[in-house]
């Protein structure tokens, strides 16, 4: 599975460094045509909006496949041996319930019952469900990143908040 992962994160990356860059070419657009130019460009501001949520939500299941995201970790920390397994797997249940039914299963619905009613954003007339695949998409993201924590911490006992090597914290069943 390494080698997948290394695939999402790549891909993750790339989408995330090109929204980013377009992203602040239009804000930086958006300030040039306003206060230079008195005449505020409308498609730019929008874009920046869209693009944003895009950068957020791919942004956050990047981060949490990096086991760099906000956590408070004092239960993992404080056990040890099959408690702690069971913690780590609470949690990264927790994470995949979450993104499971909230992101993928109600991103799709949102996306399908914006997609039907044919709704576009005003100044690009972009279909807004396509906006709105960024919350499905990133819901997949983070169940992959369940998928190899559960493989991480059942093969070396490395749970999702767990940084680096694990010889020092222990295996799951220590």
């Amino acid at each position: 599975m390494t080698v997948i992962t290394k695939g999402v994160d790549m891909i993750l990356r790339l989408v995330i460094i090109t929204a980013f860059t377009v992203l602040v070419a239009c804000v930086v657009w958006q300030v040039v045509s306003r206060y230079v130019l008195q005449s505020p460009s409308t498609v730019t501001d929008e874009m920046a909006r869209f693009l944003f949520i895009w950068v957020a939500l791919l942004g956050a299941a990047y981060t949490f496949g990096q086991r760099r995201h906000l956590a408070i970790d004092l239960l993992p920390v404080v056990t040890t041996g099959v408690l702690r397994l069971l913690v780590n797997c609470s949690i990264i249940a927790a994470i995949a319930v979450f993104a499971g039914i909230v992101m993928v299963y109600g991103g799709f619905d949102l996306v399908s019952r914006t997609l039907e009613t044919q709704q576009v954003s005003p100044a690009l007339r972009l279909p807004m469900g396509l906006v709105y695949v960024a919350i499905p998409f990133s819901g997949f993201c983070i169940l992959y990143y369940c998928l190899t924590f559960l493989g991480d911490l059942f093969r070396a006992g490395r749970g999702p908040n767990d940084q680096g090597d694990t010889a020092s914290i222990g295996g799951p069943l220590d």
